[in-house]
């Protein structure tokens, strides 16, 4: 959201743009964005970084989401987390009830 220059706006605040422009969200934030992106009935999905890592470490497990997205490129309502399991990246997908 920093290129858009949204960085410091409330997480309920950037929800209405997410959905409006049809984003699909990175962030490190899963314990509010999977309570806002429950309650949302259509999305572009969600991408949560869990591990609070070094920016370059986090560049690295976005590019492994991304190399898991282009079998399918389809994250309609999805969600994909990425863990790490002591130096093992651990790539969850899902969707999530809804509210």
């Amino acid at each position: 959201m920093n290129w858009l220059g949204l960085s410091g706006e409330t997480d309920w605040d950037l929800m209405p743009r997410i959905i409006e422009e049809d984003f699909t969200f990175v962030t490190n934030n899963a314990r509010d964005f999977r309570k806002l992106y429950a309650k949302e009935e259509l999305h572009a999905g969600l991408v949560i970084i869990v591990p609070q890592v070094l920016p370059t470490q986090q560049r690295d497990l976005f590019a492994l989401i991304l190399q898991d997205l282009a079998d399918t490129q389809d994250m309609v309502n999805e969600v994909i987390e990425v863990t790490l399991d002591g130096e093992d990246a651990v790539l969850t997908r899902y969707s999530l009830p809804e509210a």
